[in-house]
């Protein structure tokens, strides 16, 4: 723990932490999470371009799915820098700025996705509760204003975030709690008073990751009340169907920062490597599985990957 006896505003040095105990390996411990980057940069670009360029994938739940994995790819691009900066070349310094930055882009994308995973529940229970209606009430102009929505949700709840932060006293050199900067982090690190921004860091989780988990719930709800009026078991089950892939990406989005939660205020001091390894994972799993999910579940994504492949090929020959 550095002193705040030579405290200084926006001009701190922020140190990145790795797996402590680890140091010595930390170049091997790069090897994997350079893959899952690969994979999840990749995977999510094909998901986007598939959609983009075949007319069959301009559906309501395929262009939320769009909007997702764009989501995946700016919230890599927020994280994987001081990841790869740390673990491969040991670099541990962030500047202020940089770090306020990396912050809002992280926490910014967070929200954007969370808002996307409403909007597929909500897309979700207008196809089961209203299939007659399904195609006028979620046109393209209306997903465009729900996209634009969510993005600008996502700006106004962290811009307050960094402002505020560069009011406070900080160590002229501050030790992170992981190998990114998050917001919780760095307030936790100000040598000055932090109400204002315990309170804006706590209402900006309230209205986008509680609002959104506890609506996808309410949608649920009634998405299960409206399946079981089905008198048919076989159009029931079909029905569900169209869920699993939604409820699986919202489990694996919202468990690993459960657990984390859950891990910081139980056993985060007795197992330092176990709470980083976490910290870690519930940003490098929901962008690697999320396409992988949709490529298992999903027929046409499937089809039009092949298709792809199959245009490649012909253009070869």
């Amino acid at each position: 723990m550095f002193s705040c006896n030579t405290s200084t505003s926006g001009h701190s040095t922020f140190l990145l932490t790795g797996f402590p105990g680890l140091e010595a390996s930390h170049y091997w411990v790069s090897i994997p999470i350079n893959l899952i980057c690969m994979v999840s940069i990749l995977g999510n670009s094909i998901i986007l371009l598939l959609i983009c360029t075949d007319p069959a994938l301009h559906e309501p739940m395929y262009i939320f799915l769009s909007m997702l994995a764009a989501s995946d790819l700016g919230l890599c691009a927020s994280t994987f820098p001081t990841m790869m900066w740390l673990f491969w070349l040991g670099a541990r310094e962030l500047s202020f700025d940089l770090c306020a930055a990396q912050m809002f882009f992280i926490h910014a994308f967070t929200y954007v996705e969370s808002g996307v995973l409403l909007a597929m529940a909500f897309d979700r229970f207008v196809a089961i509760r209203e299939p007659l209606h399904y195609a006028t009430i979620l046109t393209h102009s209306a997903m465009a204003k729900v996209g634009a929505a969510i993005l600008v949700r996502a700006v106004l709840l962290n811009l307050p975030g960094p402002i505020l932060l560069r009011r406070l006293l900080f160590p002229q050199i501050s030790e992170l709690s992981h190998c990114y900067c998050l917001h919780c982090d760095l307030v936790g690190l100000a040598c000055s008073d932090t109400q204002i921004n315990s309170l804006v860091g706590l209402v900006s989780i309230l209205f986008s990751l509680g609002l959104d988990s506890s609506l996808i719930v309410l949608s649920y709800a009634l998405i299960l009340q409206t399946v079981l009026g089905i008198a048919s078991p076989g159009e029931r089950l079909k029905a569900l169907n169209t869920c699993v892939s939604h409820l699986c990406i919202v489990l694996i989005f919202y468990l690993p920062k459960l657990g984390l939660s859950v891990l910081h205020r139980v056993e985060k001091h007795s197992y330092p490597a176990l709470a980083v390894l976490m910290a870690n994972l519930h940003f490098l799993v929901p962008p690697i599985m999320n396409p992988i999910v949709y490529c298992i579940k999903s027929k046409q994504i499937r089809q039009s990957l092949l298709k792809q492949f199959q245009h490649k090929r012909v253009d070869v020959s």
